[in-house]
């Protein structure tokens, strides 16, 4: 399709922020799920973009349009209806929603750094510039074991684009692994010996606000390379605890970050913390919030972005986070097994997506146990863990 004059362009919305609001979000997924449900209490009205028709969010949102991320006329829709717009996800064409952004539209996190950190090797040099401390790594344009040799094992590999959830990640742990090594453009990373790894959710507003929230402790499943179970607070002493909140604070701050982010962090058994990766969108490790603290992380993203102040970041009960995957044979509509037992467990709270299709691993929804002491709580979500299944009948595909 030819690309319109400028002047035939539909005008993008330019309405000052407090009145009711409009809301664009690019991605129906969970995320954009709950990040609706909570736009709805400030009075929102809500859009949203994805190529899966009646997807988690468009079955709460006021309208889903079906189109894909890199579909310019869809996008052009969306910031026509829309007042801000912002996204569940990384892989979207930025190259029009820079188009979108000079003619007007409201974008946060802003599409120069959403380009930024959808290629990882871009994403560290970022960090590099900015003197954050992480891991060694180097850049590999075309697949080279001579390269990965010379780097040294262990290493880890990852894509510099569209990988997620542990897809795009490999872990090589000595020559003999090389044939796993995959193709196309990535980056070397030298493995760390780990204590620990953590994330912090970061706020920031465009006046420069920032508010961190406390340090959570990831658990990931080895056969998915997935976030399997997060616990908030970390396990960690309180200097540990600032040093990481710190260096989520000047991450957010080297990025120049409007919204929430999750930086994900290595703990290493020297005690050095370092940057791993962000994500410039709510995260998978902030979903405790909703139960744990003064102000969910979906509240806070929405707060940054739409010019409200920031709310309080405090954890007023410790959490422990289960995410509920499909099981590794299960295809087609989702069953789940063992949400009434789930539910009587005290302190417990389950959300489950809506996703009409489950897959091997798939994230098809979480759960959260709270509980005033953390090792209670984190007994609590791996019941849970062994209780829900969710399977497939296949008979419906």
């Amino acid at each position: 399709m030819p690309n319109l004059d400028h002047c035939q362009q539909p005008t993008l919305s330019k309405r000052s922020i407090g009145q009711p609001t409009r809301l664009g979000i690019i991605g129906g997924g969970q995320l954009a799920k709950m990040l609706t449900m909570e736009a709805k209490k400030l009075g929102f009205s809500v859009q949203v973009l994805d190529p899966t028709s009646d997807s988690p969010a468009g079955q709460v949102s006021d309208r889903q349009i079906v189109g894909g991320f890199f579909e310019h006329d869809k996008l052009r829709e969306l910031a026509t209806e829309s007042d801000i717009l912002t996204y569940d996800l990384e892989h979207i064409d930025t190259t029009s929603l820079r188009t979108l952004e000079a003619e007007g539209a409201i974008i946060h996190p802003a599409p120069d750094l959403l380009e930024t950190l959808q290629d990882k090797w871009r994403q560290k040099e970022l960090f590099a510039k900015a003197g954050l401390p992480q891991p060694a790594y180097e850049r590999m344009d075309t697949l080279d074991t001579d390269a990965m040799r010379r780097f040294g094992f262990p290493l880890v590999q990852k894509i510099r684009r569209g990988g997620y959830d542990g897809r795009g990640v490999v872990i090589l742990r000595d020559a003999s692994e090389l044939h796993r090594a995959l193709n196309g453009p990535s980056l070397l990373e030298r493995c760390v010996p780990l204590a620990k790894e953590l994330a912090v959710m970061v706020a920031r507003t465009k006046s420069g606000e920032v508010r961190t929230y406390p340090v959570a402790e990831m658990i990931f499943d080895s056969r998915s390379n997935a976030l399997d179970i997060l616990l908030a607070p970390a396990r960690i002493d309180d200097q540990l605890a600032s040093r990481a909140r710190s260096l989520a604070k000047q991450t957010a701050e080297a990025c120049g970050a409007v919204g929430i982010f999750g930086v994900e962090m290595f703990l290493t058994q020297d005690g050095d913390i370092l940057v791993n990766e962000v994500a410039p969108r709510p995260h998978n490790s902030g979903h405790y919030t909703i139960e744990a603290c003064r102000t969910s992380q979906y509240e806070q993203h929405l707060r940054a972005i739409s010019g409200l102040p920031l709310g309080l970041t405090d954890q007023h009960t410790p959490a422990a986070m289960i995410n509920l995957v499909g099981e590794p044979d299960a295809h087609g509509q989702p069953l789940v097994e063992g949400l009434a037992e789930a539910l009587a467990l005290p302190g417990v709270s389950v959300h489950l997506y809506g996703k009409r299709e489950v897959r091997p691993f798939r994230k098809m929804g979480h759960a959260v146990a709270v509980d005033p002491d953390p090792e209670k709580a984190l007994a609590v979500a791996r019941t849970i863990k062994h209780i829900i299944k969710i399977q497939g009948d296949k008979t419906h595909e």
